[in-house]
């Protein structure tokens, strides 16, 4: 049959004998829809990019009399530095406790469409600055505006999407993440100061026109006992009638309203075992993806590609590393519900500690041996980091969320990840604010920490972490609790 084929509600139940689960076989799902509410939701992830990629082309212009609009300079290794790059991690590790909560009060999509407000006043106080207090204080609300958007997203698509769909459109955060960051990448070397901040301040905006036509979250409605609501959002979703929707519309209505009937605490998340096994793989994924230094590596290119002295142009060789970023993240929605998540985590880890080894390697040799042994190796810090930035992007990117995203039942989905989210922020404003302390001491030092880090993360992975690959939500949960099918 054709996948356009349709029939109305009566026939389908006349041809099925009131039967709506062979109506559903007959009527394909439209998988394109929720990939356009996926991607529509993602353009906040696109404008979270343009936040983490901000530092690189900006630091630079900070450095410049001619460039800052401050009345003072800020070296790329100062103290105001690590503030202005870490700060974005504490706004973005305390708001998750408001956006969980608020997620459940107002929805999923109005939660998420309130991060806008958090970027757009940033980038107004960037346009407006006259020290360094107002960056800030404008870091710290985009801030804020990542945290919504790291918390309430996850939520979404994974609610919105079908059991051999989440995969795929789990990972698309990250190609969006690192899209944004290509944005300012590509554009921020060469353009004055100002014209970076509203080439920012458009990113939001256009996110919060296009999401605000996407249906909210079935599974939203449904702890509202708003079940029309419930069913219209999945006809969008699936590009199916009523009647095809029913039976979905009905399991997810079960499921919510057990989860209202236990509705969940934070205590309740390390009462149970299935929840705290949750825990533990969703919270050891996000550590492990900061502590592999990627916040280093994306706040800090431009500047690192100068301090290495390859003979390439500082800011040519960040926007290559922005458009493999880019290229690299567009694989894993192709291939994760294909392979899995735990095999390719396992290859990102261990592919990652190396390509972290081969730059500290080089920093090394570059404060510790002479012209020529230098002259050698000028070519590996690019390969080395597209070699991480690949592994990355395919792995320890996009998986982490993607996980969150379907490990925890409803009744704590909320709390879960704003705590999990949190966890990530508190260790990207570690790693980002002290990493210039480190850099001032040898970079060496502080890539291969990452490097070692990684391997302990492949170990992580190989023992703790369990395969969802085509699991529904429920069958996630009975294999965490140990139900055997």
């Amino acid at each position: 049959m054709s996948s356009n084929s349709r029939y109305t509600e009566v026939e389908s139940l006349e041809l099925t004998g009131g039967n709506r689960e062979p109506y559903r076989a007959m009527e394909p799902v439209n998988k394109m829809r929720q990939f356009m509410a996926a991607f529509a939701a993602n353009l906040s992830s696109f404008a979270l990019g343009s936040c983490l990629g901000w530092t690189s082309p900006i630091m630079p212009k900070l450095d410049e009399a001619s460039e800052t609009p401050l009345k003072v300079l800020i070296s790329s290794t100062s103290d105001e530095a690590g503030w202005i790059a870490s700060l974005i991690a504490v706004g973005a590790l305390v708001t998750p406790f408001i956006a969980g909560p608020l997620a459940d009060k107002i929805g999923r999509k109005y939660t998420l469409l309130s991060s806008t407000v958090f970027f757009v006043i940033a980038y107004i106080l960037m346009l407006t600055v006259k020290n360094v207090g107002m960056i800030y204080a404008g870091r710290l609300i985009m801030g804020f505006g990542v945290g919504f958007v790291m918390t309430a997203q996850p939520m979404y698509v994974g609610e919105i999407s079908t059991d051999d769909c989440r995969g795929a459109t789990g990972s698309l955060m990250q190609l969006f993440i690192v899209g944004g960051i290509l944005y300012v990448y590509a554009i921020g070397p060469y353009v004055s100061y100002m014209a970076l901040q509203w080439a920012c301040i458009v990113l939001p905006l256009v996110f919060a026109v296009v999401f605000f036509f996407m249906p909210e979250s079935p599974y939203y409605y449904a702890s509202k006992g708003q079940k029309s609501e419930t069913i219209k959002a999945l006809q969008f979703l699936r590009g199916q009638s009523a009647a095809a929707v029913q039976a979905e519309a009905e399991e997810i209505q079960k499921t919510m309203d057990e989860a209202q009937a236990t509705k969940g605490t934070m205590l309740d998340i390390f009462k149970n075992a299935g929840n705290r096994k949750a825990l533990i793989i969703s919270a050891g994924l996000i550590a492990f993806q900061q502590l592999s230094g990627i916040n280093v590596v994306l706040f800090n290119s431009q500047t690192i590609f100068k301090n290495a002295d390859t003979g390439l142009d500082p800011a040519q060789a960040t926007i290559i590393v922005g458009a493999v970023q880019v290229i690299a993240s567009g694989i894993t929605p192709i291939i994760v519900d294909r392979l899995g998540r735990k095999p390719i985590l396992l290859v990102s880890a261990s592919v990652m500690s190396v390509g972290l080894v081969a730059l500290g390697a080089f920093f090394y040799i570059q404060k510790f041996g002479d012209e020529s042994d230098v002259a050698k190796v000028l070519w590996l810090p690019v390969p080395a980091l597209i070699v991480y930035i690949i592994v990355y992007c395919t792995g320890f990117g996009p998986l982490p969320w993607a996980v969150l995203g379907e490990m925890f039942p409803s009744n704590v989905k909320s709390i879960a990840s704003s705590m999990v989210a949190s966890t990530c922020w508190i260790l990207g404003f570690f790693v980002t604010f002290f990493y210039p302390k480190l850099d001032a001491v040898g970079p060496y030092i502080a890539f291969w920490l990452f490097g070692g880090l990684c391997i302990v993360a492949f170990f992580f992975v190989l023992f703790f972490v369990m395969e969802t690959k085509g699991l529904s939500l429920q069958e996630i949960q009975d294999k965490l609790n140990g139900k055997k099918e």
